[in-house]
């Protein structure tokens, strides 16, 4: 499997900040005397959701160190500055995947062609987990946490950056797969439809029959960067190249172009995702 949908065995370094930033705010919490239930209204969170913090198990938002600070004190407020210093949205990434997750993160437009699985961006809970789990060699539930919590991590990037353009074609026959099953498939589905009201979100099914196809040579990641450069990225099986060559960039959008005029428009793509959806 690969670095953006599965990861290659061995290689994803798992990093304990995420647990040690949760071992502090429960610390903090603790010391001021305050249950979950009660320090999560204080917050704006959800008792589940500060306890999933607490255990490691999600990435903080930007804003619950300032809420935390008016919940439990400037000093408090600042012992968890520290620790939050320490936390990497790219922890559980594959080292080889890294590189492309930092040019993502500066983008200011994302293209992305997929033939092989939903790309991770668009990927629910469910849908990430069934990867991870059906991963051979397999993995161990630590890892599987680890890299679960770094896909979700990723996934708020569409939200966090508004100005920038996201753009993904999916080939329709990965949601006719099912893959994990009805209950993962309608999750899916869910995600995508939900994804499809978002301004700087394009999503385009790729339907099963389509006699011109740009998309023979597989898959397509392509990046503008804040410079308007463009960078693209592949994988293939153990292994993954970041191409700047402007020959081979130029070859890539170009092939993107022509998957966006075959693929189905925003209407007929939100249809049938609503059709496949409504299905038994």
């Amino acid at each position: 499997m690969t670095a953006e949908n599965g990861g290659r065995c061995g290689e994803p370094e798992l990093s304990d900040s995420l647990k040690t930033f949760g071992v502090v705010l429960k610390a903090l919490r603790d010391e001021a005397g305050l249950t979950q239930e009660e320090f999560a209204p204080l917050v704006g969170y959800s008792g589940h959701y500060v306890a999933k913090i607490e255990q490691g198990k999600r990435f903080p938002p930007k804003d619950l160190v300032t809420r935390s600070e008016a919940a439990l004190g400037p000093t408090a407020g600042r012992v968890l500055k520290a620790a939050a210093q320490t936390l990497s949205r790219k922890a559980g990434l594959a080292s080889w995947f890294r590189q492309w997750a930092g040019i993502e993160e500066d983008a200011v437009s994302l293209c992305t062609y997929e033939c092989r699985a939903v790309p991770g961006l668009l990927q629910p809970e469910t849908y990430v987990r069934t990867i991870f789990e059906r991963r051979l060699p397999p993995l161990s539930e630590e890892q599987i946490e680890q890299q679960v919590i770094a896909r979700l991590e990723r996934q708020r990037l569409l939200t966090e950056r508004p100005n920038t353009a996201f753009s993904f074609i999916i080939e329709q026959a990965l949601l006719e797969r099912r893959l994990g099953g009805m209950e993962v498939t309608r999750a899916l589905l869910d995600q995508l439809l939900a994804h499809t009201r978002l301004r700087n979100v394009e999503i385009q099914v790729m339907p099963l029959r389509q006699e011109d196809h740009a998309g023979i040579d597989g898959l397509i990641y392509l990046a503008e960067t804040a410079e308007h450069n463009w960078v693209g990225y592949s994988e293939g099986q153990q292994s993954s190249v970041l191409i700047t060559s402007p020959k081979d960039v130029s070859a890539m959008l170009q092939r993107y172009g022509r998957l966006r005029s075959q693929a189905l428009g925003h209407d007929a793509t939100v249809s049938l995702l609503e059709e496949m959806r409504g299905a038994p």
